[in-house]
């Protein structure tokens, strides 16, 4: 049940840092998916590797929803992606309500994160 739970967590982590890959599709896609005009080739470039780089970030979780011995890894990987994020938003004066939205989304992922950290390690600490 604990093992389910935290490959549930992680499945879930890892959606959430799939679903920008669509922006790799091109600007429209990024445009859509953050609100923002990609008014330059040299953005669109940045962006859409961003995309690739979300993907990769997903297959990482999703590897180690199946694979135990690479949880601690994305632990702390989800974590890195997570933290300087919240970090960002924090000292932003303003942002647009498709930031928000991936704002909502990273507390999910962070929520899952922590859920997921605690079923693993929690039984170790109590021994």
């Amino acid at each position: 049940m604990r093992e389910k739970a935290i490959s549930f967590m992680l499945l879930t982590i890892a959606a959430i840092h799939l679903a920008p890959l669509v922006g790799f599709l091109g600007a429209e896609r990024l445009e859509s998916l953050y609100g923002i005009a990609i008014e330059s080739s040299e953005l669109e470039i940045l962006m859409r590797h961003r995309a690739i780089l979300f993907g990769i970030l997903g297959g990482v979780f999703v590897t180690a929803a199946f694979k135990r011995a690479f949880q601690h890894q994305a632990f702390i990987i989800a974590a890195a992606t997570l933290v300087p994020f919240f970090y960002l938003v924090a000292v932003s004066e303003n942002y647009n309500e498709a930031i928000s939205t991936i704002v909502r989304g990273d507390i999910i992922a962070l929520l899952c994160l922590t859920t997921a950290v605690v079923l693993r390690y929690l039984p170790a600490m109590r021994n």
